[in-house]
């Protein structure tokens, strides 16, 4: 009995922390909502390329366009210009498209059009980059002040980490001698970020430059520079005005290096302007386009990778444990008799087409004509089968009666009783007037009343949008309701009603 005892603790056990892991890993790691009502943000990016062309030239423009490699995945993305033909490359990392044209005149204006989201999938590619770079050759002052510059950041830096972010601060600190003379005279952010790569090429620390677009809505947008280092595993951003590391949420990556955005041959006065909003949809289904776009087909192995039409039987077949777990509380911990286990969460599926109320008195009135038509059948001496037989008959009957009179008065819920399981009908009244031959008609009403009333628990439970949805979505918490179901089967304590019920012998007991 020991034995048994452990075996079932142990089975409880792994079923049940096999069910949180499951479910934490959606959560967590692949991150899944866990409302249906959950949205991510979807981003439309415009840029907007404007130029004067030279009538007697060809025209070739190039710009960039966002890699889209881990953070962010592409839904769009389109280009969208007139008697241009379109090409896109890879050259270095970087993403370009190049507009060309044999003739054009006057002024032009080519758009890039981009629809992204966050990468959903917890999955990433590796990143790769290099850990170690030559000396960019300075001779002169510029060497001096270089290396006075990079004694002291070495003092006070621990790793590549803290040695490049203390090389910025060092290079925006306009007082100091050595950085004026580096600077000469020019302290935008492009020339400070040109410092510090010069400063850490020295050490052997590479670093490259990379602009960033603000996913800010309906604000004017230009490329923000960063600088970044491999640190062996993951890229290291750094603000080149502070130094602060981290690049910021909100930013998306659009190209690396020294180049400028856009170059234009056969053309001038080149300008680009981006504009952006914002809008939300469903996470689920954007996870689904995502996923579409991506190499990690987590969906594929989830019930939403299903048919549609499959998915709508399984939304209803994977809250039938649910149901089952309310009758057995009802049942064991409270003591409400009702007509077996999965009698009334039958009943409460069938609930789902005629709705709660109309069910209950469809119910009632199906089952009460029933028990008169058994018991009247009872007196003829039938057999079990042909007693059935005529029951189940006359519970078709009934149903096609109370749908014609409901569709005649107009009533069409009335309509959905043909949906109403006849076989289970059928055998609640056969059960019911067994009880009522052998426990009496009381015992009998009250295990018909328990039963609609479990059924009627049952079907509210089952039927919320928000519990459909985080059971269909993380299937794996059935593991842990199968847990508690088998420890719920070693409980041989009282029940609440039997508290009600053995009062009296308590008070007694007390006296």
């Amino acid at each position: 009995m020991r034995s048994l005892t452990l075996h079932l603790k142990l089975l409880i056990a792994i079923l049940v922390v096999l069910g949180i892991s499951v479910t934490a890993y959606q959560i967590f790691v692949l991150g899944i909502p866990v409302t249906e009502d959950a949205t991510d943000d979807l981003w439309n990016i415009d840029a907007k390329v404007e130029f004067v062309a030279n009538a007697k030239d060809p025209i070739k423009i190039q710009m960039f366009v966002p890699p889209l490699s881990r953070d962010y995945v592409s839904l769009n993305e389109s280009f969208i210009s007139n008697n241009y033909g379109v090409a896109v490359n890879r050259v270095d990392g970087n993403r370009k498209v190049t507009w060309s044209a044999r003739r054009a005149k006057g002024n032009q204006t080519l758009y890039y059009r981009l629809v992204l989201t966050k990468r959903y999938t917890g999955e990433k590619s590796k990143v790769k980059g290099a850990t170690f770079r030559d000396s960019i050759a300075v001779e002169g002052p510029e060497k001096i002040a270089a290396e006075a510059l990079l004694a002291p950041i070495r003092q006070h830096s621990a790793d590549v980490e803290t040695f490049i972010g203390e090389a910025i601060k060092r290079v925006n600190n306009l007082n100091d001698d050595n950085v004026k003379l580096l600077l000469a005279g020019d302290p935008s952010t492009v020339n400070k970020a040109k410092i510090v790569e010069l400063v850490l090429s020295i050490a052997h620390v590479p670093v490259e430059k990379v602009h960033t677009i603000r996913l800010v809505a309906d604000q004017p947008q230009m490329p923000e520079l960063w600088l970044r280092s491999f640190n062996g595993t993951d890229w290291l951003y750094f603000n080149p005005e502070t130094g602060e590391q981290g690049l910021p949420t909100d930013r998306l990556l659009w190209w690396t290096g020294d180049e400028n955005l856009i170059t234009v041959d056969g053309g001038k006065k080149a300008n680009v302007t981006f504009s952006l909003n914002n809008s939300e949809m469903n996470a689920i289904r954007l996870a689904k386009l995502t996923d579409e776009n991506s190499d990690a087909n987590f969906l594929d192995y989830s019930l939403y990778g299903l048919p549609l039409e499959t998915q709508q039987t399984f939304m209803i077949m994977v809250m039938i444990p649910i149901g089952v777990l309310v009758i057995l509380i009802l049942r064991n911990l409270i003591g409400i008799q009702t007509l077996g286990t999965f009698t009334p969460v039958l009943i409460a599926l069938a609930f789902r087409e005629t709705q709660l109320g109309f069910g209950i008195v469809l119910f009632t009135i199906i089952t009460a004509l029933g028990l008169s038509l058994r018991s009247y059948l009872e007196h003829l001496k039938l057999q079990m089968l042909p007693r059935l037989s005529v029951v189940l008959t006359f519970v078709v009957v009934l149903i096609a009666a109370i749908s014609l009179f409901s569709h005649k008065l107009g009533l069409e819920r009335g309509l959905s009783v043909a949906l109403f399981p006849m076989v289970i009908l059928t055998m609640t009244i056969e059960r019911l007037s067994i009880t009522w031959e052998e426990r009496g008609g009381g015992h009998a009403m009250k295990v018909a009343i328990g039963t609609l009333f479990a059924a009627s628990l049952g079907h509210l439970i089952m039927s919320v949008p928000e519990l459909v949805y985080f059971v269909f979505t993380f299937p794996a918490v059935l593991l842990i309701l199968v847990g508690f179901m088998l420890a719920m089967g070693r409980y041989r304590g009282y029940r609440l009603t039997e508290l009600v019920r053995f009062k009296a012998f308590l008070k007694e007991a007390d006296a």
